[in-house]
């Protein structure tokens, strides 16, 4: 009769064991930065080569899901609450996982910090930034050219503003390509531009997904939605997506209602471009168009 054998995993080592005891086991190596690596694996829900190599050609009973490909899942079989396995008796100290975990923690921030959308976020606050440049610049040249003997001297100048007016250009094509790979619903429904505009007020693509339309549709207005609560009046009816046409060459009646059309829709793309990763734009934006049509009659 073939015993039964239980698959183990620790901060420092994988284990083999049977209902009393350790049988066999596979250390991970003591240096901070190995420790680290597979304990990033562990919650990417990879299984480890030290697993793999313990379960081979055994039948294992696990109580972690992300090993159900090596064997039965049960987490409630009192065995895993009753062997006891200590980083001590294997010659690993606390301190050596104190250090590994301050290396997962720098490794999680800087993960999130290349992730594809807070990319994008620096690159919409790069644009307005330069955006706002070449407003402030431009309207200085305006003035200085008006002055006697100026023409020598501004030409430099104007060298600058098309210097940063190309770079808005580089920048505004970055995004729309960028956009159109990583929210390709999103940027479909709304434009790239404008849809780039709402994940960096949203503070990211998951953050967003998880809005619901109403906030969507006022992402953009905080001021305004301030001074609402502290004032009164009326509250804002859209932020950033007034910029599309759809609502700004509107008739004011409707303005309101397109926005929240556009809303609902732009918050089902953006669970789409995060979570189902397929592409609806066509069904959304045929939805749009006969949504439209019935606002317009009415």
């Amino acid at each position: 009769m073939t015993m039964t054998q239980y698959l183990i995993t620790k901060w420092f080592g994988t284990f083999l064991c049977d209902e009393t005891a350790v049988q066999k086991e596979i250390l991970f190596p003591k240096e901070a930065k190995e420790i680290m690596r597979r304990l990033r694996e562990i919650e990417k829900n990879k299984i480890l080569e030290e697993e793999e190599k313990l379960a081979k050609n055994m039948v294992v009973i696990i109580n972690e899901r992300r090993l159900q490909l090596l064997g039965s899942y049960k987490n409630d079989d009192s065995v895993f609450q009753t062997i006891l396995i200590r980083p001590e008796d294997y010659g690993f100290s606390l301190d050596l996982l104190h250090d590994a975990s301050l290396l997962l923690a720098q490794e999680r921030v800087d993960e999130q910090l290349q992730s594809e959308d807070l990319q994008l976020i620096q690159m919409v606050n790069a644009l307005d930034d330069l955006i706002q440049t070449a407003n402030l610049l431009s309207e200085r040249l305006s003035c200085w050219a008006l002055l006697p003997t100026a023409k020598k001297k501004v030409k430099p100048f104007e060298k600058t503003i098309t210097a940063v007016n190309d770079e808005i250009q580089r920048l505004q094509e970055q995004i729309e390509k960028d956009m159109k790979t990583i929210a390709p619903n999103t940027s479909a429904i709304i434009g790239p531009l404008i849809g780039a505009r709402l994940i960096a007020f949203a503070g990211g693509m998951q953050r967003m997904a998880l809005m619901p339309a109403s906030t969507i549709q006022i992402l953009g207005a905080e001021k305004a939605l301030f001074r609402f609560k502290k004032e009164g009046g009326k509250p804002p009816k859209h932020g950033v997506i007034f910029q599309h046409l759809s609502i700004n060459c509107a008739p004011k009646n409707e303005r309101g209602k397109i926005a929240r059309l556009l809303a609902s829709k732009i918050s089902t793309a953006i669970k789409a471009d995060v979570f189902t990763k397929r592409n609806i734009s066509e069904e959304l934006q045929e939805d749009i168009k006969i949504r439209m049509l019935e606002i317009r009659k009415k």
